[in-house]
């Protein structure tokens, strides 16, 4: 298939990190792309680059997602072009550290808006798009976290348990139509992730942990184009993950708290 004739996919949060990495992926394979994130600094250069090493399309978008009414601005951006949309990629998404009666509300309520609530609304805009494909593909970004209750992290994990319970039903509601869903929940990736979150302290002991956003991104869209249901990349963190299913959710809360503590 060449790469004019392969949808667009659209990519939230594209600017660094996974989303960015992701990009580079679907690059490589001819995938022509959408761009979005808040930093048209960074998305101009990432597209200028994109174009000049894989020699395909990459509009972007620079908007600040959080913000109520965003979702329907990317998608009108989307319906204005005619952009045949293929792929969705719901990355973009952030952490707020500390205990949360300390934290600033407006802080907590911005993260659940970009993490929960952008996913469902791109995921509803954009579904009668993506159905036009012969085969379409929705990619939502999760967290380990989304297993279990981590104290300091209380409503980011909670976010991210949304997710991933919102991506099974909709897998499940699509399964007869041309739409795959996947949600891929990492651990620890080498993203500046703690950093912004507040978490310096952890962040250098994390290193030791850490995969590579162009690893994990590698990860992902085999994981994608797989079909698969459910992806936690890395041996330690499906590890992880297992033992929060069997060990007691009293015990693992209170190691959560010990390491976030920090």
């Amino acid at each position: 298939m060449s790469e004019k004739t392969k949808p667009y996919a659209l990519i939230t949060g594209a600017s660094k990190g996974i989303g960015k990495s992701i990009a580079y992926e679907l690059a490589k394979q001819g995938y022509p792309l959408l761009l979005v994130a808040r930093s048209n600094e960074k998305l101009k250069a990432l597209s200028d680059d994109l174009q000049v090493k894989y020699n395909v399309n990459a509009s972007v978008l620079s908007i600040d997602l959080s913000i109520n009414g965003a979702s329907l601005q990317v998608a009108n951006w989307v319906k204005t072009n005619n952009y045949p949309v293929g792929i969705l990629v719901n990355n973009a998404g952030y952490g707020v550290w500390g205990d949360f009666s300390q934290s600033a509300l407006s802080d907590q309520l911005g993260m659940m808006q970009l993490n929960m609530n952008v996913v469902v609304e791109l995921s509803h805009l954009l579904v009668p798009i993506l159905s036009q494909e012969k085969q379409a593909y929705i990619l939502n970004i999760s967290s380990t976290a989304a297993y279990q209750a981590v104290p300091t992290l209380a409503v980011y994990s909670a976010t991210k348990a949304f997710v991933l319970s919102f991506t099974r039903a909709l897998r499940f509601e699509l399964a007869k139509t041309s739409i795959s869903v996947t949600c891929f929940s990492p651990g620890p990736v080498d993203t500046g992730f703690a950093s912004r979150a507040g978490l310096d302290a952890l962040s250098k002991m994390a290193e030791k942990f850490n995969m590579q956003p162009d690893e994990v991104a590698k990860i992902a869209v085999k994981a994608m184009f797989n079909k698969k249901s459910e992806v936690i990349p890395g041996f330690t963190n499906i590890i992880s993950v297992y033992a929060n299913r069997v060990l007691p959710k009293a015990f693992i809360e209170k190691t959560a708290a010990g390491i976030y503590k920090i």
